[in-house]
């Protein structure tokens, strides 16, 4: 059974007029149930992860402000959520969430989380609505573990993966894959063991061959035996901070890809949504359904 983690606290209340959508994390499992793509056994509810496994990948200090609320208001600033304990609390469970979807990608082949694919934050940062790195986290608890030995992570969200890339800079068993906006956010990059940038505006045919050539070459260097991917939605046409100009096939085209790829070299996947800010909200909630109705027909 393909397993996905949702909890009531991943749609956080944020101050009225904030750009970011977390309507969608209501909207998301509603409709896949609505239309029958999921049925209420697909879903479960993560439980808070503990510090200890949060020290794998997140620097102390930067973890004790977090959960203290402590962190200095510049550092808030640079989040873009104001920092309270449900918020925090909102975090620990996403990144649970991760965790337990790894486990049922290793039983199943694919799992999810409605949340997740939280890239910017770095080993003693957050940063662009990212507090603590679901999917890092996830990696070095299965390295820990000695469930993985090699990690293949594909993140397709419009903006580079840059904490990601920071925190395994130096990690020989983790190959970060980040294809993204060149002059979009985070405009300072880090260095990603595979980076593709792309061109404003660039539209279906350019954008899914440059994936074709890169998807190949991450699997080729990395030979993983476990994959995340980030599905961002933010590389459609419709989106107000993505810059490109894919169509919604071209973004479900996009995860058929990575998904079918899994699926042909036999390797669990999990799958975090990260990004999505058209001024629709029924268009990022219809993209990033298609991500699970594509792995249900694939894997179910």
């Amino acid at each position: 059974m393909i397993k996905i983690a949702w909890h009531p606290l991943y749609a956080h209340p944020l101050p009225e007029g904030h750009r970011f959508p977390m309507l969608k994390y209501e909207l998301i499992p509603e409709q896949l149930l609505h239309e029958g793509t999921i049925t209420p056994q697909n879903l479960f509810s993560p439980e808070p992860v503990s510090e200890d496994i949060i020290l794998l990948t997140h620097e102390k200090t930067y973890w004790e402000q977090l959960r203290d609320l402590t962190l200095p208001a510049k550092e808030q600033r640079r989040i873009g959520f104001p920092l309270n304990a449900q918020l925090v609390e909102r975090e620990l469970r996403i990144t649970q969430g991760t965790i337990d979807a790894a486990h049922f990608a290793i039983a199943h082949g694919i799992a999810f989380n409605v949340a997740g694919g939280t890239h910017h934050a770095g080993s003693n940062w957050g940063e662009g609505f990212c507090l603590l790195n679901d999917q890092a986290i996830t990696a070095n608890y299965l390295l820990n573990k000695n469930l993985s030995d090699s990690i293949l992570i594909i993140d397709l969200d419009v903006h580079q993966g840059n904490g990601t890339a920071e925190i395994f800079q130096h990690e020989t068993g983790v190959f970060t894959f980040s294809m993204h906006g060149d002059k979009n956010f985070p405009f300072k990059k880090e260095v990603s063991s595979l980076d593709v940038p792309l061109n404003d505006g660039i539209q279906d045919d350019e954008y899914l061959s440059a994936l074709n050539v890169n998807l190949k070459k991450a699997f080729e260097s990395a030979r993983p035996d476990f994959v995340f991917y980030l599905s961002g939605v933010d590389v459609l046409s419709t989106d107000k901070l993505g810059k490109l100009a894919l169509s919604k096939a071209a973004c479900k085209e996009r995860d058929r890809m990575v998904l079918q790829a899994c699926k042909d070299k036999n390797l669990p996947l999990q799958v975090s949504m990260g990004g999505g800010y058209s001024i629709d909200i029924r268009d990022i909630v219809d993209a990033h359904c298609n991500t699970y109705r594509l792995a249900f027909d694939l894997f179910a």
